[in-house]
């Protein structure tokens, strides 16, 4: 972000900071964001090793061996990508490039959040397959895959179009 483009956000949302107040301020917010999404992924995670290890394992087909394995790796990125924002803040600390910091941490987060919502409707798609049956755990995914596009695209979308002071 440009010294302009700060300038041109402060004055549109009321703020009267510095980039490295603004830098400062964005950087704790998506801490915050981090700390939220990165327990909810251990979680997650830490639920998808252990059903390796349950009984009914060897009785999984094909289909939900692949998916099992596609949701350890995903979720395994996920936990990865929610981690990176600290690694670089590690790596760049004092440097001055915190506006690149966050700039870069956003992103890490926005592909964060998609994978995490890769793991979760694939989650729902794989408990719902083992328990009731294929087609119970395709519409399951497809369930879970509105419920996030809704609520992570759609609801944010909204909100910046309802609550914008543009």
């Amino acid at each position: 972000m440009s010294a302009n483009q700060s300038g041109a956000d402060a004055r549109r949302d009321g703020r009267d900071e510095s980039v490295t107040e603004r830098s400062d301020r964005n950087w704790t917010e998506i801490l915050q964001e981090l700390r939220v999404i990165q327990t909810g992924t251990q979680i997650l995670t830490g639920f998808l090793l252990t059903l390796a290890f349950q009984p009914r394992f060897t009785e999984l087909d094909q289909y939900q061996v692949v998916l099992y394995l596609t949701l350890v790796g995903a979720a395994v990125l996920a936990t990865a990508l929610a981690l990176a924002p600290v690694s670089l803040h590690r790596a760049l600390f004092g440097r001055k490039v915190k506006p690149q910091l966050v700039t870069t941490s956003d992103r890490l987060l926005k592909v964060t959040l998609v994978v995490v919502s890769l793991t979760l409707i694939g989650t729902a798609m794989l408990i719902f397959d083992v328990v009731v049956g294929r087609s119970a755990g395709i519409t399951a995914g497809a369930l879970a895959a509105v419920v996030a596009a809704s609520l992570w695209v759609v609801l944010p979308a909204i909100a910046r179009k309802f609550l914008s002071h543009d």
